[in-house]
């Protein structure tokens, strides 16, 4: 089979930390968002192919990260969008895609900013169990949160109603950007939007499948965390850190308290602060300052300050 992983977003909501990268190349410790689902593709021999769904903007990043990993799968596969406001949406790309590359195999898409507590290989193992297209849900815990997603109801794994954005969510069960369809449901795409459906949201698209035959749900406990907003990224490096902190070896630390779930990356350096639940990119530097659950971004100059909650853009001088 192959697989899809998506990576077209333009991340407004993180800049100006993500202006110029993709969010799903921000670091989680030791590595980066998307190296979790790579490494977890790579190791599935079901899967033979992986191809990264991206825009023109961000194609050199992505061929330049994979030409320096250790992945044998994945290729760049490029949507002909520089602009948020040119994407297709999420159908629309994956159609796209499916006719670009020619796929006509069983098909696993994963979101490359969804940060899984589960193996991508246990969603595959239930994916061929039934034979169907497939979704993986996640109860939010919250129906104010589930307003932002695909609501989920089931009858045992089946899904029997399904709702995109309900102002009213009577239940917190919600899709996760992780699917998989069956070859021959590749051709419904196409059909799906040449009569006019909604191109962006892929719920609407799992929506209309169920209407017609059966999907499934596979259901998981854990974290799950959907990389698009900077408290997002805090709390998915916090998770992943367990209360630890990450400073690499080429950072430079002078009189430095660090509390919980700071990620300090090489080059950095800081003397004379504290930091707690904050990210500090390469060779910024930081001193006598206060940092809480702030990100700095690469080159940036902090001197004397108390930030909370704060994005400092790249090369920025703050103090």
């Amino acid at each position: 089979m192959k697989a899809v992983v998506l990576a077209g977003g333009y991340a407004t909501r993180m800049w100006p930390i993500t202006k110029d990268r993709p969010k799903m190349l921000l670091p989680i410790g030791d590595g980066t968002v998307i190296d979790i689902i790579f490494e977890e593709l790579e190791a599935d021999d079901r899967i033979d192919e992986v191809f990264v769904s991206t825009n023109e903007a961000f194609a050199g990043d992505f061929e330049a990260f994979l030409a320096d990993s250790p992945y044998d799968k994945p290729t760049v596969s490029v949507e002909e969008t520089v602009e948020e406001d040119e994407k297709f949406g999420v159908v629309g790309a994956l159609e796209q895609l499916i006719d670009r590359e020619g796929v006509d195999d069983d098909l696993v898409v994963i979101a490359g900013d969804n940060l899984l507590s589960f193996e991508v290989s246990e969603f595959v193992d239930f994916f061929e169990s039934k034979g169907t297209p497939c979704l993986a849900a996640y109860d939010v815990g919250s129906k104010e949160r589930a307003k932002s997603y695909g609501l989920v109801q089931l009858d045992g794994d089946r899904v029997v109603d399904f709702q995109e954005k309900p102002d009213d969510p009577q239940s917190t069960l919600v899709s996760i950007a992780c699917y998989a369809f069956p070859a021959e449901t590749l051709p419904d795409f196409e059909t799906y939007l040449a009569n006019g459906n909604n191109p962006d949201e892929p719920g609407w698209f799992m929506k209309w499948l169920q209407d017609r035959g059966v999907v499934n749900a596979f259901t998981f406990d854990g974290a799950w965390y959907d990389i698009g907003t900077p408290e997002s990224y805090l709390e998915a490096v916090s998770w992943h850190l367990g209360g630890d902190t990450y400073v690499h070896g080429d950072a430079t630390l002078d009189n430095v308290e660090l509390g919980e779930n700071v990620h300090v990356m090489a080059g950095a350096e800081i003397t004379d602060s504290t930091l707690d639940r904050s990210v500090v990119f390469g060779d910024a530097v930081i001193r006598d300052s206060e940092l809480r659950s702030t990100i700095v971004d690469e080159h940036a100059h902090v001197e004397n300050l108390d930030l909370s909650a704060a994005l400092v853009g790249a090369h920025s001088r703050l103090g």
